[in-house]
């Protein structure tokens, strides 16, 4: 399964080959990706974060200028193309003959979108105008293109698509930063859209919130809340989710709870689970009765049957004999389970040095590698040729924190001078539209990038 080919067991290593003296390269033919960051994460314990924050209570942290230490090595944009960190899930979405079985899918997929973010406390940073990022994966099946197309308000543009031409996956995210005295809250704006090619559907839906707590004092913690509303614009199916906020004693810390219903709003499933570990579906009666059945302590609670995942496993695949159990981390389901349930999605365990690299996962620890040659082919533009990322990443923090004022500080004198001239930005990917499913103002892919035409770009760097 493609889902397998992120999170390689490092035990297995013998069994690959270097093709050309550079490009590792498995048994199979697959590309082996990078497995850790050059360097380990740096300590936050010096720094004090209410120095700063206090200056910033109610106001709208895009327009804020924060040191490097609040970051992680990655460009928003990269952040962004970890949504195809799953896409195992699409592809399960495109094979499904049954719309409801399609809709199970792409609800899971919707969740795991942001199941990478659990313990993800650094910021991204702020993609300069111009800047994109592009990902192909062959041995996933897709390839990945995104811009930030406005710098105030910060708008980062995304377009992806299968290399079956079986998905098309694109949107525009403009995340709303506020600091409310103990936590940052993140409202996201703008649509996410997939179209299923061959069934000729599309789906739209927004993210939940996220807030970080404990931003002053205190072991820093991440949650998701609101409600998200999927929308089959073809059969008229909606999928709502309930991103629980954690509430006063934390019993509803993670918790996703919603149902499936069809266009006369008829329930035809519960979804239910945690946006941290696992999503699972059931028949509505059955979810009634055992709730009912619950309260009056009929049942008896139980978590989710499966015991410890193993980190190369994904979704229902569960092997509980494996050679090589005792090398990989394991995860314990700690939500209840309803019997009779099906799993829709389990999250792929991290590198068991992920605490030592900003929490990354497996996928998120390969976006930012950059092979030899690779810059010969890679727009100018490219969140990997960042040089405050990239000296980040390889731990030269003073390095980075000098590179990253030096951009920041070209951004203002190039948009200073295109006033001067009275010369307004033009996006070089995108353009400004109508999404074609919710009639709202969105960004759509202009096309040609992969034709690798780099003579325009913008000199940011």
């Amino acid at each position: 399964k493609v889902t397998e080919m992120l999170d390689l067991d490092p035990h297995q290593s013998n069994r690959t080959e270097k093709h050309n003296g550079e490009t590792e390269i498995q048994e199979n033919g697959i590309k082996r990706h990078r497995t850790s960051l050059p360097a380990p994460m740096f300590s936050r314990s010096d720094f004090s974060v209410w120095s700063i924050l206090k200056k910033c209570i109610g106001l709208e942290l895009s327009k804020i200028t924060m040191p490097i230490v609040f970051n992680e090595p990655l460009s928003f944009l990269q952040r962004i193309t970890e949504y195809m960190e799953h896409i195992y899930l699409i592809n399960k979405a495109c094979s499904h003959a049954d719309p409801l079985e399609r809709m199970q899918a792409v609800a899971a997929f919707a969740v795991s979108a942001v199941a990478s973010q659990w313990e993800r406390t650094g910021k991204p940073f702020n993609p300069l105008l111009g800047e994109t990022y592009e990902l192909t994966r062959e041995d996933l099946g897709f390839r990945f293109i995104s811009e930030q197309v406005s710098h105030h308000p910060p708008i980062s543009a995304f377009y992806s698509e299968g290399l079956n031409k079986d998905f098309i996956f694109h949107g525009s995210i403009y995340p709303k930063l506020k600091f409310w005295g103990k936590s940052i809250e993140a409202e996201p704006r703008g649509t996410i859209t997939l179209e299923l090619l061959k069934h000729n559907e599309a789906y739209t839906w927004t993210n939940p919130t996220c807030c970080v707590h404990n931003v002053i004092i205190g072991k820093l913690w991440l949650e998701q809340y609101g409600t998200v509303e999927i929308v089959n614009h073809s059969t008229g199916d909606k999928c709502v989710l309930n991103f629980k906020p954690c509430g006063l004693f934390g019993k509803e810390l993670h918790r996703v709870e919603g149902y499936i219903q069809d266009k006369n709003k008829k329930k035809l499933c519960v979804i239910y689970g945690k946006w941290t570990e696992c999503l699972w579906c059931t028949d509505p009666t059955t979810y009634e009765t055992y709730k009912k059945n619950e309260k009056r302590g009929e049942c008896q609670p139980a978590l989710m049957s499966g015991g410890p995942v193993k980190a190369h496993l994904s979704e229902d695949v569960i092997k509980s004999e494996n050679d090589e159990a005792d090398d990989m981390p394991e995860v314990q389901d700690t939500v209840q389970f309803v019997p009779g349930s099906k799993l829709l999605w389990r999250i792929n365990c991290r590198p068991p040095n992920s605490s030592q690299m900003y929490n990354f996962t497996s996928f998120a620890v390969s976006l930012n590698e950059l092979e030899k040659g690779m810059e010969a082919i890679l727009a100018p533009t490219d969140c990997r040729l960042r040089p405050d990322i990239r000296n980040m990443e390889n731990g030269n923090m003073d390095v980075a924190s000098k590179e990253k004022e030096r951009l920041e500080e070209k951004q203002r004198a190039a948009r200073k001078e295109r006033a001067k001239d009275e010369v307004e930005w033009q996006t070089r990917w995108f353009h400004q539209g109508t999404n074609p499913y919710t009639g709202t103002s969105d960004w759509l892919y202009s096309g040609g990038y992969f034709d690798r035409n780099f003579s325009d770009c913008p000199d940011i760097y």
